[in-house]
C-alpha cells in the first residue's frame, strides 16, 4: 500500500521538498558569513511566538513569523554594534525566547505537550492544509529573494567593507538576510523542529562544498541535496515509523560523511598518479677532451665548473 495515498502525506511531502530547497539557498549565505548556527538562536525565539499563536487561537506559524522576525532584527542590530555585551544580550534573547515559549505553550490548552514536541522536534504530518499554503507561500518568497539578489547578498557575505565601498546597502540588506532567515526558521520547524532547524540549512550546503567550486555551483548542489534529503525522510520516515525531523536530518549528514568518505579517496588516488615514476639514475658526464694529440697535450676543460681553470696552480 502506497504510503502517499494519504491526503497528509501528500502535505507532508510537499512541505518537506520546499523546505529542503528553500533551506539550503539561504544557509549557504549564513556559512559565508561563519553565522551558522543563527538559526538555533531564531529558532529559540521563535518557540514564544508560537507559544502566542496557540494562546489567541490564531495561526502558529504566522505568529512565530512575526516575532522571530523582530527578534532577528534586534540580533542583527546587535551584530552591527560589536561590542561584547551584545553576546549577552543574545543569550538572554535566546534563553528567554524558549522559556517563555515553554510557559505560553503550557498555558494555550490541555493538549500542550503534544504541542510542544511537534514544534520542537517537527511534525510535518499533522500540517493542515492552511499551514500548508502559509509554508508554500512564504517559501516561495525567500527562495524567490536569494535568487534574485544574489550577487548583492553574496557581497556582503563575501566581504561587508568592498560591498560598503561599491554603493550597496549593505544594512538593508543585512536586515533583508536577517529577517528571511527569520521566516526560513519557521516554515521549517513543522518539518525538522526548532531544535534541528540549522542542521537544514548548514548541513546540505558543507556537503555541497566538499565536491563543488563557485558559489552558484555549490548553491545549486546544496539545494538539490536538500531535496534529496527532504523527499527520501518523508519516504522513509513513513515506511520505518520514525520521526519526520530527525530523519532528515539523519540522511542530510549520511549524505554529507558519504560525500566526505568519496572526496577523501578521491583525492587520495589523485596524488597517488600525480606522484611521477623514479627516473633512471643519471651518470654524471666526466671531463671532456677537446682534440688531443701526441705533439701537444690538449687542455682539459671541466663543464661543471668554468672557473677552476682560472684559478692558478
Amino acid at each position: 500500500m502506497s504510503l502517499f495515498q494519504y491526503d497528509f502525506m501528500i502535505r507532508a511531502l510537499v512541505g518537506a521538498l520546499v523546505i529542503g530547497l528553500t533551506a539550503p539557498a539561504l544557509g549557504i549565505y549564513l556559512v559565508q558569513r561563519r553565522m551558522s548556527l543563527i538559526g538555533d538562536g531564531i529558532g529559540h525565539v521563535a518557540l514564544t511566538g508560537v507559544g502566542v499563536g496557540l494562546l489567541l487561537d490564531t495561526s502558529p506559524v504566522l505568529m512565530a513569523v512575526l516575532v522571530s522576525a523582530v527578534a532577528a532584527v534586534a540580533i542583527e542590530l546587535i551584530r552591527e554594534r560589536g561590542r561584547t555585551s551584545g553576546d549577552v544580550a543574545l543569550a538572554l534573547m535566546f534563553y528567554g525566547g524558549i522559556a517563555g515559549g515553554v510557559m505560553l505553550v503550557g498555558l494555550s490548552g490541555s493538549r500542550s505537550n503534544a504541542n510542544l514536541m511537534a514544534y520542537l522536534f517537527g511534525s510535518l504530518t499533522t500540517t493542515s492544509p492552511q499551514d500548508l499554503v502559509v509554508i508554500v507561500v512564504l517559501a516561495v518568497v525567500v527562495l524567490a529573494t536569494m535568487l534574485v539578489l544574489r550577487p548583492a547578498l553574496f557581497a556582503i557575505s563575501h566581504d561587508e567593507e568592498y560591498a560598503r565601498v561599491s554603493g550597496l546597502p549593505v544594512r538593508a540588506l543585512n536586515l533583508l538576510l536577517a529577517v528571511t532567515t527569520a521566516v526560513t526558521v519557521t516554515i521549517s520547524m513543522r518539518a525538522v523542529g526548532l531544535l534541528l532547524v540549522s542542521a537544514l540549512m548548514v548541513v546540505p550546503v558543507a556537503t555541497a562544498q566538499l565536491f563543488s567550486r563557485g558559489f552558484v555551483a555549490t548553491m545549486l548542489a546544496a539545494m538539490g541535496i536538500g531535496l534529496v534529503a527532504s523527499g527520501s525522510g518523508v519516504w522513509l520516515a513513513g515506511t520505518a515509523n520514525t520521526a519526520l525531523g530527525a530523519t532528515i536530518v539523519i540522511l542530510a549528514i549520511a549524505i554529507f560523511l558519504l560525500a566526505a568518505v568519496g572526496t577523501a579517496v578521491r583525492r587520495a588516488l589523485g596524488r597517488r598518479r600525480a606522484v611521477p615514476s623514479r627516473p633512471a639514475p643519471f651518470a654524471e658526464p666526466c671531463d671532456v677532451v677537446l682534440g688531443s694529440t701526441p705533439a701537444s697535450p690538449a687542455p682539459t676543460v671541466d663543464l661543471g665548473a668554468p672557473d677552476r681553470a682560472a684559478v692558478p696552480r
